[in-house]
């Protein structure tokens, strides 16, 4: 009887065990990949001017698309302000969810998705200077493209970049695969003869 018992409690144990080196596997997994992003892929935070798409299963009156407004909010029906900037998309279907859940819909289901990046900018030795819409994979040779070329005065191997969110701008060599990012502003500097 003793045997039996202590069958059923090793039985019991190891599936614990196992769990719990699964949750070891599972935890360096996830350093692994926040490594990863950490080591270059941007992890994409919203920002004011970006338009979100933003969809509640099975209530037409809340999905549609959304713009974070300047002060960095969204105004969401049944619940108003919500700030958003510097959320990502995933945290803020759950902050939505969460909100959501606290009386006004019973076990809510909510999607967001990126319909519109905010622009970029760019300026100085171009041929049309302005605001620009953002795509996927946008690299400065493209972005000077999109305004024009550069002007005959322009410096074409360096320019100045400023993150948005950034204090200042820093000059960067221009390589081929120089990625741009939303809200960037970039700053074609003029050679010196």
């Amino acid at each position: 009887m003793k045997k039996v018992i202590l069958a059923i409690l090793c039985s019991m144990v190891q599936p614990a065990s196992a769990f719990a080196a699964g949750g070891q596997a599972a935890s360096a997994s996830a350093s692994a990949s926040a490594s990863a992003s950490a080591s270059g892929t941007l992890i994409y935070t919203l920002a004011p001017d970006d338009k979100v798409y933003i969809g509640v299963f099975g209530e037409d009156s809340l999905t549609k698309e959304y713009v974070v407004r300047g002060d960095g909010t969204i105004s969401f029906p049944l619940i108003g302000a919500i700030k958003v900037d510097g959320l990502t998309l995933t945290q803020l279907e759950t902050e939505l969810t969460m909100r959501l859940a606290r009386g006004y819909i019973q076990n809510p289901r909510v999607t967001a998705e990126i319909k519109e990046y905010r622009p970029f900018y760019i300026l100085g030795e171009v041929e049309r200077a302005g605001q620009y819409p953002y795509k996927i994979g946008l690299t400065v040779n493209a972005a000077v493209a999109t305004a024009g070329n550069f002007t005959y005065r322009a410096n074409k191997r360096t320019v100045a970049i400023q993150h948005r969110g950034e204090p200042t701008e820093r000059k960067v060599r221009i390589v081929p695969d120089l990625r741009v990012q939303p809200g960037d502003t970039i700053r074609v500097l003029e050679r010196i003869f």
